[in-house]
């Protein structure tokens, strides 16, 4: 049972876990913090991520939220699938199926995504699942296309030479390895800020070094060719961006063009002197952003108690 202790060292309301069977039958790993009743946050991760990658938005977020994080799939505790099942066609199946699993019908929750997750989101904007459950919605550290053309990971001048090679790193399939100090100061270029502190690095490093590369180099694969552009301008509930000025992976850019296409955008922010991994680096701006959206768009008595009694759920474990 994943646990994440509070700012005091005590545990929180321990997770409920469950499996929430997709469209294709994947089995999508989903954890429940918090107290049932309260206003539902549901966060989505980025690739080569899993749910630990919000470890300080649901420990913060869980004593007066109920906060829904999963693995998906092929990340963490999400079994990979069959070549075919990677695509943003997926994203958006799994993530409609833990929306299905987690709240009652009709009831809102801000739906936050990071990077992939932001892109998770975007290709869900047409679905039902999400029309009927989202409030407001996050966007952060994300882009909707052309993220090989606009990378910034590889440091030579933009072009053919440039997107060439950041599609070999998106679809790389080599192993990764143990983290080790060259490792962390290669993953911490490509992820994150100068400044970043040395424990929220080794934090992502740890997380990243985990996801197998059998679910990477098929999800880089999609990342690669990524074009959700229409999916955007679909995208009709509130929606707030925020991005790191020092992003090299999704750098502003693609925010700014995802501020200006939404249909309902509530702003971006922009975070001086963070990189991509804006969850992890500045938490706090991060989940006071999801407070502010719950505040503001989550209507009171939304709330569902009886959530994930649906049938949608194929299994429960209660610590």
């Amino acid at each position: 049972m994943s646990r994440l202790l509070r700012r005091d060292g005590t545990p929180p309301v321990p997770a409920r876990e469950l499996i929430a069977r997709s469209a294709d039958g994947a089995r999508i790993h989903v954890e429940v913090h918090g107290r049932d009743g309260a206003p539902a946050v549901v966060l989505s991760h980025g690739w080569t991520c899993s749910t630990h990658f919000w470890a300080a938005q649901v420990r913060d977020l869980a004593a007066d939220h109920r906060v829904v994080v999963y693995d998906q799939r092929g990340h963490g505790r999400s079994p990979a699938v069959g070549r075919e099942g990677y695509s943003t066609e997926a994203l958006a199946d799994d993530l409609e199926a833990v929306l299905a699993a987690t709240l009652a019908p009709g009831e809102k929750a801000v739906i936050a995504g990071h990077s992939m997750g932001g892109m998770t989101i975007m290709a869900a904007s047409r679905r039902t699942g999400l029309r009927e459950h989202a409030a407001a919605v996050l966007l952060c550290s994300t882009g909707s296309s052309r993220l090989a053309a606009e990378s910034l990971v590889v440091p030579v001048r933009a072009g053919a030479v440039r997107t060439g090679m950041t599609r070999a790193i998106l679809r790389a399939k080599a192993p990764l390895g143990p983290v080790t100090p060259v490792s962390r100061r290669i993953l911490k270029y490509a992820t994150m800020g100068a400044g970043s502190a040395p424990d929220r690095v080794d934090a992502c490093a740890r997380i990243v070094h985990a996801c197998p590369r059998g679910a990477r180099a098929p999800w880089g694969h999609v990342l690669a060719e990524l074009d959700l552009d229409a999916d955007v301008r679909e995208l009709r509930v509130p929606t707030a961006v925020i991005a790191g000025t020092e992003d090299r992976m999704t750098p502003p850019v693609h925010a700014r063009a995802l501020a200006a296409a939404l249909p309902d955008c509530l702003g971006l922010t922009e975070l001086t002197g963070m990189g991509h991994m804006t969850p992890v680096e500045a938490p706090e701006a991060v989940t006071a952003k999801i407070r502010e959206l719950v505040t503001g768009y989550v209507p009171a008595g939304s709330t569902g108690a009886d959530a994930g009694t649906d049938g949608t759920a194929e299994k429960e474990e209660v610590a």
